[in-house]
């Protein structure tokens, strides 16, 4: 067993942060998005049937992507490469270690299936933008290793526990919520 990252007590009960070291990887789940990557040394994003190699810019594979998918919102995707993977869609700092590694998007077809309507309206743009950048945060906490889950304890008796939660900080506030249903009110 790993040691906790962090402990907290709530009256009797022992909560611990772990690492969780088989963490799912969030392009496995149902997202919204579709991420087209190209990395020399990692496989990144999700299954596709582009190459790199077909295209003399990154935004001529944009205008390809754009063109294949109808695209309703389309965000580059940046990587930082130092002892670690990182990627978000601005650009990082560093010249040196980090670039442009592919894009996000959704297709218009996707959006109003999922989303109903028959127009794509300023507002939708907006939320979609927002929702591609938190499934990049969210596959960004995947590729950090910044996934946990908490133990909870009595008298050293392990009452719960829960894996899967990309944030610690998302951990911590499940656990304590799940202490607080234990104690009297």
């Amino acid at each position: 067993m790993t040691d906790s990252i962090e402990e907290r007590i709530i009256g009797d009960y022992l909560i611990k942060i772990l690492q969780d070291n088989e963490p799912v990887n969030p392009r496995e789940w149902d997202n919204i998005g579709t991420i087209i990557c190209f990395h020399k040394k990692y496989s990144l994003g999700d299954t596709h049937d582009y190459n790199f190699n077909d295209f003399n810019s990154w935004e001529e594979l944009k205008n390809r992507i754009n063109k294949d998918q109808n695209v309703a919102v389309i965000l580059p995707i940046y990587m930082y490469d130092h002892s670690g993977i990182t990627i978000k869609t601005t650009p990082f700092s560093c010249p040196w270690d980090s670039g442009q590694i592919g894009f996000i998007s959704i297709s218009k077809e996707k959006v109003l299936n999922e989303f109903g309507g028959c127009k794509i309206t300023k507002k939708l743009r907006e939320r979609l933008t927002q929702l591609l950048i938190g499934e990049v945060e969210t596959y960004d906490q995947y590729l950090a290793g910044d996934v946990y889950g908490y133990q909870i304890t009595l008298n050293d008796e392990e009452l719960d526990s829960c894996w899967g939660y990309y944030g610690i900080e998302s951990c911590i506030n499940e656990a304590k919520s799940i202490v607080k249903s234990y104690l009297p009110n």
